[in-house]
């Protein structure tokens, strides 16, 4: 088996015990083979009764934490976790998955089919191919949005992103999709002047990795219509899938 990026895993056999560096990538496997996962991150809030070992966090996980719990398989994300961490698990033996970081929803739908299909053994499951349905298509244009993910300094999503493909699939274009950066750091008021030039009709606020609520964030946009939006259903890809079609499409609807 081969991940993502052609790096070989050599799995033994079908993995029994498995520490996951990604949050998504947790709820999903819980999900789909129930039981296997033997840690995961901190931020791996979902399923929420999840109760494995923590290992620290994504970017910075306690690597003697992850060898301690004697995984078959890490599973990590090539824009969430670092290279030397990778390298020194599979120096120790560990095998690896590492799963590119999807510009498209197609693109992480397919990463996680082959995971699961491959690396476990286990059918499709259903939120899978459901989500390949709901996601296969795009809607017609209905707003071109600025799309701030971290402020001080202002973050935004940029190209080739998942957050701006999910957006861009339910109608709504991403000003800055065609920047060269996937995370542009633009000033305030380089953010304001695409609403005060008519090239931007939308706020999108999504509530991580910042937390932007209504009395954080929208203040610094005055009388620019904006939506409040789940960040985990803008940013992570598995089961939440089929229920953020629903949902974000919902809250577009309702901007104020």
């Amino acid at each position: 088996m081969k991940d993502d990026l052609g790096a070989d895993v050599p799995l033994r056999a079908t993995p029994g015990r498995v520490v996951s560096l990604v949050p998504a990538l947790t709820e999903a496997v819980e999900a789909a083979v129930p039981g296997v996962l033997a840690g995961a991150t901190d931020y791996c809030t979902h399923p929420p009764e999840l109760a494995v070992p923590r290992v620290g966090g994504s970017k910075y996980p306690k690597v003697d934490r992850v060898l301690d719990l004697r995984p078959d398989l890490v599973l990590a994300n090539s824009e969430e976790n670092r290279p030397e961490d990778v390298e020194r698990l599979r120096a120790e033996g560990v095998p690896v998955w590492v799963m590119a970081a999807p510009a498209t929803v197609p693109a992480a739908l397919a990463s996680l089919r082959t995971l699961l299909t491959q690396g476990f053994g286990v059918d499709a499951p259903g939120w899978l191919t459901e989500s390949e349905g709901l996601w296969g298509e795009t809607a017609p244009l209905r707003a071109r949005a600025v799309v701030p993910v971290w402020r001080k300094p202002w973050v935004v999503l940029g190209r080739d992103t998942f957050g701006g493909d999910v957006l861009h699939r339910l109608g709504v274009a991403t000003v800055y999709g065609d920047h060269t950066d996937r995370y542009p750091r633009p000033k305030l008021d380089e953010l304001r002047g695409w609403f005060d030039a008519g090239d931007a009709d939308l706020l999108v606020l999504p509530d991580e990795p910042y937390e932007f609520t209504a009395g954080d964030g929208p203040e610094a946009f005055p009388g620019v219509p904006y939506v409040l939006v789940s960040g985990r259903y803008l940013t992570w890809y598995g089961p939440s899938l089929v229920d953020a079609h629903r949902e974000l499409t919902a809250a577009l609807r309702s901007a104020r």
